[in-house]
């Protein structure tokens, strides 16, 4: 089953930690001093939130495959969206050691498509760099 991702930055990682255990219900799934997430049944999504330097709000949107085979599906619903892309590929970001690939909807909005297949103790955040016209394929 696929998952809707939501980034969003804050101020307060602690502050925004109780925040949210309030809000869904339940606490994290994993915590760092600088991030935070929590995967939820009802609604299914990945939540997650990072202390980011001077921004707050949404960073980005994304789909969670729970397999590989899920990733390829998403990749070709990517490819049929026919927005920019930027292909990740295997990658270390946020705590975590994935497969991914971004896309830009119409609206500049950045879609993280990805798979997790393992935790790290690094917190590698992904670049801004995201579907500008230096990265991207048409």
């Amino acid at each position: 089953m696929k998952r809707i991702h939501i980034n969003l930055s804050v101020k307060d990682v602690q502050r925004s930690i109780e925040f949210y255990s309030a809000l869904f219900g339940t606490s994290p799934s994993f915590i760092k001093q600088d991030y935070a997430k929590w995967l939820l049944n009802d609604p299914s999504v990945n939540f997650s939130i990072s202390q980011t330097p001077g921004v707050t709000g949404i960073n980005h949107l994304g789909i969670q495959a729970d397999n590989e085979e899920e990733l390829s599906q998403l990749y070709h619903q990517v490819g049929e969206a026919k927005g920019k892309v930027r292909n990740e590929g295997d990658t270390i970001c946020c705590y975590a050691h994935s497969n991914k690939q971004w896309i830009k909807d119409p609206q500049d909005v950045e879609w993280e498509m990805f798979y997790t297949y393992g935790q790290t103790e690094v917190n590698k955040v992904a670049t801004k760099e995201c579907c500008d016209d230096n990265c991207c394929q048409v």
